[in-house]
C-alpha cells in the first residue's frame, strides 16, 4: 500500500537538539514585522532539535541541542545534562549523556553541540557544551535531566514518572515522547518550538519542522549561516535571475551559493504545514525553453508575510531539497532557503500561467540512461515529459477539462490525465501496461488553499485549475493548485459480479487493508456488504491483512480470532452466510507489515458449500508437503492443512508467509494457496532522478514467486490433473519477472491475461489503473469465469485500497 502524504504537510528532515529561546526567524522580511502568538513557557524548555548536521544535504556540520529559558531570571544549569535515547529502545537501550553547565539567560539560549558528520559547510555558532552524541536525522528522543546519571526508563510511560526529567522531545516515529512526537525531522531540517517557546506537553503540536536554526547564550546565531541582509532602501535587483539560478539541468548551478537581490513577483503563498514558504516567478524570462522561471523560498515553519502579486527582491542561499530524502530516490526542488525578501509593491499583475493540453508532454516519459543519474543530462523538454515539467518546476501552469484518473485521497489530492487519449480504461483510467510506458500524460493535482475535492475515475476536473507547479516524494511532479475545477460526475458505480450457479465453486480474493477489531465498525460493514453484494458471497474468500486481535497494539498477541469473528458477524447481518475460516498464526514480528500488526492472510469458506479438510501438523515454521497414498500412490494430500509454504525460507522474511488449505466441492478435490507477497517499498519511484528505476524489492518477490511455483510444480508432478488456485496480492504485475517465473512451463495461468488488455487493473496508484492482485490456476481448471470486482480502487470513498477479484470453476 504506497503510502500518500500531502506537500503541505511532508515534513522535512534534520538531526540536532537545541534548548533555546530563538529571538528571530530563520529568514528576514525587511517590510513586515513578524509577531509570536504562543504563550510564553515559564522557564527552561528544549527549544530546537537537529540531528541531520554533516549528512546529505546538509549545510550544518554537526548535530545540535537548544535550551530556550522564558523566565525573568537566569536559569543555572549546574548539574544538569542533556540526553539523546534512540527512536525504538528496547529494554537493553542506554540513554547517552552530555553534562552541561552554566545558565541559560533570561529570554535567551544555550547551544549544546553534538556530533559531526562528514558533509556540511557551516559550522555551528560558538556552542556553550559540547558532547559526542549521533543522533538520528529522523527520529529519536532528547531530553533535559536534573541530573548527570543516564536516564533509565525506555517508555513512555516510565519516562513521564521520572521526576529527574524536566522536559522531553520525542521526534519522527519516537516511542517515548510527550503525548504524540514532533514531526517534520530530516537532513536539512530541525524541530523547533516557536518563539515563544510554548509547552503543551504535547510534541507535535509544540514542535514544527524547519530551517535549523541554532542560537547560543550569546544570541550568536538564529539562522545556521550568516544572511544577506541588505537595507530598506537596497532596492537594486542583482545579477541573478531566476533562470540563471536554475539552470538548464535538474541542479542549480549557483547550488550552495548566496544570491542576492533575485526579482519576481509572488505567485502564490504556502501558509500551512513544515514547508512554508512562497513562489515567485520573473516577469522578463529569458528565450531557452529548459530554465524555469519560477522557484519556491523556503520560509520553514514561519509564515511568509508577502502576498500574490507583491513585487519582491530576494536574497538566499540556493539549495536543492530532495523531499522524502535523497536516498528516496527522488528528484530535488531548487529553493531559496533562509530568505531575505524586500516588498517594492504589491497588486502587481502575475505571470500568465502556461497551459498544459494533450500535444505539452512528449509521449516518452524520461530519459534513459541505464539506472545512472539524470540530474547532469541538460533538459530536452520537446522529448521527454519529465524534461518539460522540470523546466517549468516552480512557474504557474494551468489545465482545462482534465479526466480524472486517480480518485481524490483524504490529503486533497487527484489525479487527472492531460492526454485523454492515452491507454485509456473503459472506465474512464490510464491503464498500466509496461515499464516502458508509464503513461507521460497523468499528473498530480493538490489544493493549496484547502479546497476538498471527492472525485473518481471517469469523473472531469471541470474548467480551469491553476497554480504553481512542484514536486514531492509521493507523486512526483503536482499542481499546487491556487484555483480549483469543479467536478462533474462521470456516472461511474461499482460492479457486481455474477453469482456462481449451484455446480460452480466461486473462488475469491480480497486485501481488506489491515482489518482489525480497532478498526469502526463501519469498516467491517462496508466490506462485508462488499462480500455479499458486490463478490456474491463466493465460497471461498482469500484474505489479505487481516490483523491480530488488538491491530498495531505491539505486545505479543498474534491471534486473529476476535477479528475474524468480528467481520464474519458483519457479513452475516449483511445477509451472508455464516463462514468459517483457517489460517496459521504468524510468530511475532516476523511476517512484516504495519508494526505489531501481525497481517496474515486467511482462508474463508462457506461450509454449507464447501468442506475443508482439516489434516493436523500445520504452525507458523513448519513447511506443509504434498504426500501421496492409494493404490499406485496416485491419491495426494497435503501433510497438513492449513499450512505454509517453506516458511522457513530466506523468501518470506519479514513478509506474509504462504497458506496453502485443502478443500472437497461436490466430491471433487480443490487446493487454494493464498498469497500476500512483500510490497514495492524500496524501489526507486517512476518520477525519480535514476532511469529506469532500480527495483529492488523485486528480488524478494522473485524468489517468494520460485517457492510457489516449486511447490506447485511438485504437486502437479504427483497428480497432474489436481486443480489448484493460487491468488492474492502478490505486490506486482502481470508483466513482471515475479509472474513469469510463478507462472513458467505453464504451471499456472494468470487470469488477468485473459481480460482484454485494457482491463487488466486491480489498484490504482500515481493515476495508473495496474495489477497488483492475481488469480492463477492449474491446467485441470477449464474455462474458468473471472472478474476483477471494481468496488474501491477507483473511487474516493474507498473501504480498502485493492478490489477484489473472483473465479467460478465449473
Amino acid at each position: 500500500m504506497p503510502p500518500s502524504i500531502p506537500p503541505a504537510l511532508r515534513g522535512r528532515r534534520g538531526r540536532f537538539i537545541a534548548l533555546a529561546l530563538p529571538v528571530g526567524l530563520a529568514g528576514s522580511f525587511v517590510v513586515l514585522p513578524f509577531t509570536a502568538q504562543a504563550a510564553p513557557s515559564p522557564d527552561a524548555v528544549i527549544a530546537e532539535v537537529y540531528g541531520g548536521g554533516g549528512n546529505s544535504g546538509a549545510t550544518l556540520t554537526s548535530d545540535f541541542i537548544e535550551l530556550g529559558n522564558s523566565g525573568d531570571g537566569p536559569f543555572d544549569l549546574t548539574g544538569w545534562s542533556v540526553q539523546y535515547l534512540s527512536g525504538a529502545p528496547t529494554q537493553s537501550s542506554k540513554w547517552q549523556v552530555t553534562e552541561i553547565t552554566g545558565a541559560i539567560p533570561a529570554g535567551g539560549s544555550y547551544l549544546v553541540e553534538e556530533a559531526k558528520g562528514t558533509g556540511g559547510d557551516t559550522a555551528l555558532p560558538t556552542p556553550d557544551a559540547t558532547g559526542a552524541i549521533a543522533m538520528s536525522a529522523s527520529s529519536g528522543t532528547i531530553a533535559l535531566v536534573h541530573s548527570t546519571a543516564p536516564l533509565t526508563c525506555v517508555t513512555a510511560a516510565d519516562c513521564a514518572a521520572d521526576g529527574s526529567i524536566k522536559d522531553l522531545v520525542g521526534f519522527g516515529t519516537a516511542l517515548v515522547r510527550e503525548t504524540s512526537p514532533a514531526t517534520g525531522a530530516g537532513n536539512t531540517t530541525s524541530v523547533a518550538r516557536n518563539g515563544a517557546l510554548a509547552d503543551t506537553d504535547n510534541n507535535s503540536t509544540d514542535f514544527v519542522g524547519g530551517t535549523p536554526s541554532p542560537r547560543n547564550s550569546g544570541g550568536t546565531g538564529g539562522g545556521g549561516e550568516p544572511s544577506p541582509t541588505p537595507s530598506p532602501t537596497d532596492t537594486t535587483p542583482g545579477e541573478l535571475r531566476i533562470h540563471d539560478i536554475q539552470g538548464a539541468t535538474r541542479i542549480s548551478p549557483q547550488a550552495g551559493n548566496t544570491v542576492t537581490n533575485v526579482p519576481g513577483v509572488v505567485t502564490a503563498v504556502r501558509s500551512t504545514g513544515s514547508s512554508r514558504g512562497f513562489w515567485f516567478q520573473d516577469t522578463t524570462p529569458d528565450k531557452d525553453p529548459a530554465t524555469s522561471e519560477g522557484v519556491f523560498v523556503f520560509t520553514g515553519s514561519a509564515t511568509p508575510l508577502v502576498r500574490v502579486g507583491d513585487s519582491v527582491l530576494v536574497s538566499a542561499k540556493v539549495t536543492e531539497y530532495y523531499p522524502g530524502g535523497a536516498s528516496a530516490g527522488g528528484q530535488s526542488v531548487t529553493e531559496l532557503t533562509g530568505p531575505t525578501t524586500t516588498v517594492l509593491s504589491s497588486s502587481n499583475a502575475v505571470p500568465a500561467a502556461e497551459l498544459i493540453d494533450s500535444k505539452t508532454l512528449a509521449e516518452s516519459y524520461a530519459p534513459k540512461v541505464q539506472g545512472l543519474n539524470i540530474e547532469p543530462l541538460t533538459l530536452k523538454p520537446a522529448k521527454f515529459a519529465m524534461d518539460w515539467l522540470e523546466s517549468r518546476e516552480g512557474t504557474l501552469v494551468r489545465i482545462g477539462d482534465s479526466r480524472v484518473v486517480g480518485a481524490s485521497n483524504s490529503y486533497g489530492e487527484t489525479w487527472i490525465t492531460t492526454k485523454p487519449k492515452q491507454n485509456p480504461t473503459p472506465r474512464g483510467g490510464t491503464i498500466y501496461t509496461s515499464y516502458n510506458d508509464v503513461n507521460s500524460g497523468r499528473l498530480l493535482v493538490a489544493s493549496l488553499t484547502g479546497d476538498s475535492l471527492a472525485a473518481n475515475v471517469g469523473d472531469t476536473l471541470a474548467g480551469l485549475t491553476a497554480g504553481p507547479l512542484d514536486f514531492a516524494n509521493y507523486g512526483g511532479y503536482n499542481i499546487q493548485a491556487t484555483v480549483m475545477g469543479k467536478v462533474t460526475s462521470g456516472g461511474l458505480k461499482p460492479e457486481v459480479a455474477k453469482k456462481a450457479k449451484s455446480d460452480e465453486l466461486s473462488v475469491a480474493t480480497y486485501n481488506v487493508e489491515n482489518l482489525d477489531p480497532t478498526d469502526p465498525q463501519a469498516k467491517f460493514d462496508r466490506l462485508a456488504e462488499g462480500v455479499v453484494t458486490n463478490l456474491a458471497t463466493p465460497d471461498i474468500l482469500s484474505l489479505e491483512e487481516i490483523q491480530d486481535n488488538n491491530g498495531a497494539k505491539d505486545d505479543g498477541t498474534v491471534a486473529a480470532d476476535q477479528t475474524l469473528a468480528q467481520f464474519i458477524e458483519a457479513i452475516k447481518k449483511a445477509g451472508g452466510p455464516t463462514y468459517d475460516w483457517r489460517s496459521v498464526d504468524p510468530t511475532d514480528k516476523a511476517d512484516g507489515g504495519e508494526p505489531g500488526g501481525n497481517i496474515r492472510n486467511v482462508l474463508l469458506f462457506n461450509p454449507k458449500r464447501v468442506s475443508f479438510v482439516d489434516r493436523p501438523g500445520g504452525d507458523a515454521t513448519t513447511g506443509v508437503k504434498v504426500v501421496t497414498s492409494g493404490k499406485h500412490g496416485k491419491d495426494i494430500s497435503l501433510s497438513a492443512s492449513p499450512g505454509r509454504i517453506n516458511p522457513t525460507s530466506d523468501a518470506w522474511k519479514s513478509s506474509r508467509k504462504p497458506l496453502v488449505g485443502e478443500f472437497t466441492f461436490r466430491g471433487e478435490q480443490v487446493f487454494v494457496i493464498g498469497n500476500h507477497f512483500n510490497s514495492k517499498g524500496g524501489d526507486q519511484p517512476v518520477h525519480g532522478r535514476f532511469q529506469p528505476p532500480t527495483l529492488s524489492s523485486e528480488t524478494q518477490r522473485l524468489a517468494q514467486s520460485k517457492e510457489v511455483h516449486n511447490f506447485v510444480a511438485g504437486l502437479l508432478l504427483k497428480d497432474m490433473k489436481a486443480k489448484v488456485v493460487v491468488l492474492g496480492d502478490m505486490n506486482d504485475y502481470q508483466f513482471s519477472k515475479p509472474l513469469t517465473a510463478l507462472t513458467k512451463g505453464k504451471v499456472l495461468t494468470d487470469l488477468i491475461n485473459t481480460l482484454p488488455e485494457n482491463e487488466r487493473y486491480s489498484y490504482v496508484y500515481d493515476g495508473n489503473s495496474q495489477t497488483l492482485d492475481h488469480i492463477l490456476v492449474s491446467p485441470a481448471i477449464k474455462k474458468p469465469g473471472y472478474d476483477v470486482v471494481h468496488i474501491n480502487s477507483e473511487f474516493s470513498d474507498q473501504t480498502s485500497d485493492h478490489d477484489p477479484q473472483v473465479v467460478t470453476i465449473r
